[in-house]
């Protein structure tokens, strides 16, 4: 999974009723190895922001699984719906639940593509 944690994500003025340190550290904590939570400078979708990214595992992206992206990520729910979907096997494993297909949005440069 990455976090952006640029300009406009994890922003405390752009994002001020969020708790960003806590959001990783929430993260982070519901997703231990062989997860991994990391953080990425601009992802190119401020006006999405907090903007987090899921990548299929290894053995999902060789079936033909694709990243999830997903905006406005800001809310305590939101991320507990992500690492819940995220631990029961995320891209090309588990299906989306339904309240994480509002959050999802199109990867930059490619408006078609939003989750595989």
């Amino acid at each position: 999974m990455t976090v952006c944690r640029d300009c406009c994500c994890g922003n405390v003025a752009k994002q001020p009723g969020v708790d960003h340190d806590g959001q990783l550290r929430r993260l982070r904590a519901a997703l231990p190895a062989p997860h991994r939570v990391r953080t990425s400078l601009c992802l190119d979708v401020c006006e999405q922001a907090n903007v987090v990214v899921v990548q299929p595992s290894p053995a999902a992206r060789r079936a033909g699984a694709r990243p999830a992206w997903f905006g406005l990520v800001g809310d305590p729910a939101v991320v507990d719906d992500l690492t819940g979907w995220v631990g029961a096997g995320g891209p090309g494993v588990a299906e989306l639940p339904a309240i994480l297909e509002l959050s999802l949005i199109p990867a930059p440069g490619d408006p078609d593509r939003v989750a595989g």
